[in-house]
């Protein structure tokens, strides 16, 4: 059975990085985009990062264009507005499909039971939260209206 650590992914700016990178911390991975209502959850997020991250937590930032359109930028635009608008400092990967025929292998694996052995969980919308743990296994699924701040995060990163 694979972990979350057999996989690779491009950052934003076009460096490929294994994931194995972020062994030792947990990690929280969202599917983001930039038109959406749940937006201004960046904020939080990076909020977030900065209480508990970097040492032994990160985020993971996936911009996908999924849902509704709502992320119709190029990967340099998606980058200057997190930066410009909610000073994300969090690692940002390049757009990528979370659902559908082109589905990204890491959400393949985040998504179906049969590759992550845990649980089914569907991305339903943008700002959807996956929890991963230090030794890369699935944890668990938060939903996009459950902001960043939410009890089940909170008590997982304690």
């Amino acid at each position: 059975m694979k972990t979350f650590f057999d996989f690779k992914a491009t950052t934003i700016d076009g460096r490929e990085i294994e994931l194995s990178e972020f062994k030792g911390k947990k990690i929280l991975v969202v599917n983001t985009a930039s038109k959406c209502g749940f937006t201004p959850q960046y904020a939080d997020l990076e909020r977030l990062y900065l209480e508990y991250g970097p040492d032994k937590f990160v985020i993971l930032g996936f911009p996908a264009n999924n849902f509704l359109w709502q992320e119709p930028k190029s990967n340099e635009d998606i980058a200057q507005f997190c930066s410009l608008n909610y000073n994300v400092t969090f690692p940002m990967f390049a757009k990528i499909s979370v659902k559908g025929k082109n589905i990204h292998e890491i959400y393949q694996w985040l998504t179906q039971k049969e590759l992550n052995g845990v649980a089914d969980a569907k991305v339903k919308w943008n700002f959807q939260k996956f929890l991963i743990s230090e030794e890369g296994k699935w944890v668990d699924v938060v939903y996009s209206k459950e902001n960043p701040y939410c009890d089940k995060i909170l008590n997982w990163l304690k």
